[in-house]
């Protein structure tokens, strides 16, 4: 019989999983597990809340190229939480309400 895999490995392994692999697999556990339950976005999500994200899984969240990403660092309109050695980590936190301005900002408000 094979290893059953602790939650640790689980949030382990889902880390590693690029960004749009990650957020299919939430979106099919959702719709799988959670059918009845009425649960909230942060119940479901809210352990995101304190991640980092790279710049290259930043830019696949604003659904923006990593050229205009990194424009959007270069110009100030995006800083970095965190740097490790020469890479920069962006907070989700940041990450989303840049998300929401940059939807504002295509829909004319």
């Amino acid at each position: 019989m094979g290893h059953a895999i602790s939650a640790e490995e689980m949030l382990d392994e889902i880390k590693m999983m690029p960004v749009a692999e990650r957020s299919r697999f939430f979106t099919l556990l959702g719709a799988q597990l959670f059918q009845v339950e009425n649960f909230s976005h942060d119940q479901v999500f809210g352990h995101l809340a304190n991640e980092l994200f790279t710049a290259q899984e930043a830019a696949e969240y604003l659904e923006v190229s990593i050229a205009t990403f990194r424009r959007y660092v270069r110009n100030g309109k995006l800083t970095p939480a965190q740097r490790v050695g020469r890479s920069q980590m962006f907070a989700t936190r940041n990450l989303k309400d840049f998300k929401r301005s940059l939807r504002e900002v295509r829909q004319g408000r």
